[in-house]
């Protein structure tokens, strides 16, 4: 059996320090991380085995670690995000990663700012 799916992390919430302003760097903000992942999901959908799927707990670790780790940029956070996933998890064939910032720092009333990076192994 071959099943393409998609597994999806959404609202991965944190507290964290990344902006290019002072303020940003020592107070925070509220960030979200979205996660969607393609990969073969047959072996879990035959199985009902949690060993035969991607570990969600791996995946939000990688992220908390990237999360916990400062930048300027969110470019740089969601860029370092999903390198980890790549190198952690290659099971995802494709994915995306999208970092999102609350209120963020703009001459006006703007709820969110986001960044979103593609990867993922290439595979077939």
């Amino acid at each position: 059996m071959d099943r393409k799916g998609k597994i999806e992390l959404e609202g991965m919430v944190f507290h964290a320090y990344h902006g290019c302003f002072e303020h940003e760097k020592s107070e925070g903000n509220t960030f979200t991380v979205d996660f969607k992942g393609k990969t073969d999901i047959s072996k879990a959908a035959a199985s009902d085995r949690l060993e035969d799927t991607a570990d969600y707990g791996i995946l939000y670790d990688i992220v908390k670690s990237e999360m916990d780790n400062r930048s300027d940029l969110l470019e740089n956070v969601a860029g370092r995000i999903a390198a980890a996933i790549e190198k952690a998890m290659p099971e995802f064939t494709r994915f995306s990663v999208r970092v999102s910032k609350r209120n963020p720092p703009v001459a006006g009333q703007c709820e969110w700012s986001r960044v979103t990076v593609r990867g993922g192994s290439k595979k077939k």
